[in-house]
């Protein structure tokens, strides 16, 4: 991902003035700054293995984007990621896109971060799994202190041990994150058409969808834009053959995209 590293030649020299992590002093030869890669460092192979796996991975529909168009395989790169995507990308595909491919320690720390995020963000939580939480991610904070730099750990990183207090006083998160208002106002920002005027292009463009979806209610045919039907949804009429009552419902033939 462009531009979301920290590793770079002013962090690797935070090291050497502080005097730790000898392994991954740089040094200068010819003029130029060179230093070893990391333990997390993935060469030009590893990282195609893991955009490859991200490329052709299948999801069930409404549960992320389509990640696919935001891997470049050819350029090794991944981009565009909405803040779902990223939550979706740590907690569930993470683990396996990189099994194998990053030393044992490494995996089992970001796989341990993957796993309080999920827990911490399912639609039911109990306070005993909260306390083993907050019990857990000092130690796995302490884990990830061991592998990467110390200007990876800011005050975001370390607000994460607050989390898990912070879900036992106000509840589970799904009631106090961002992403159905980010999405609302998405939907209120694609009804401005006059830039001068973007309130009265909101209010204009709120009630005509309003009223269009109330008429389409009583026109027969009509409301199949407001009231979408599944992605893969084939219709309700079964098909006249015998045999099990699960073989009878029609079908097609899902292709995967070869492109």
């Amino acid at each position: 991902m462009e531009g979301k590293t920290k590793d770079n030649l002013n962090a690797r020299r935070d090291l050497k003035e502080m005097g730790i992590r000898r392994d991954l002093h740089p040094t200068q030869r010819d003029g130029k700054w060179y230093y070893p890669a990391a333990c997390y460092t993935l060469s030009p192979k590893e990282k195609s293995k893991v955009c490859k796996f991200l490329k052709i991975i299948k999801v069930p529909d409404g549960y992320s984007s389509n990640l696919s168009r935001c891997v470049k395989v050819k350029d090794r790169k991944i981009y565009e990621l909405k803040s779902n995507d990223s939550h979706i990308l740590l907690e569930q595909l993470l683990p396996f896109a990189i099994r194998g491919v990053v030393p044992n320690n490494v995996y089992a720390a970001i796989t341990e971060l993957g796993i309080f995020f999920r827990e911490l963000c399912s639609k039911t939580v109990r306070v005993d799994v909260l306390d083993r939480l907050a019990a857990q991610i000092p130690i796995t904070l302490s884990k990830l202190e061991k592998i990467f730099l110390p200007v990876f750990f800011d005050i975001m990183v370390h607000l994460i041990i607050h989390l898990p207090q912070e879900a036992k006083i106000v509840g589970p998160v799904q009631y106090r994150w961002m992403y159905p208002i980010e999405r609302f106002l998405r939907k209120l920002k694609c009804y401005v058409r006059n830039r001068c005027r973007p309130e009265g292009s909101i209010a204009e463009g709120y009630i005509v969808e309003e009223s269009l979806i109330f008429c389409s209610r009583y026109l027969h045919g009509s409301g199949r834009g407001y009231n979408p039907v599944d992605k893969n949804y084939e219709g309700d009429h079964a098909e006249s053959c015998n045999g099990l009552s699960i073989f009878k419902q029609k079908g097609c033939l899902l292709l995967s995209d070869t492109s």
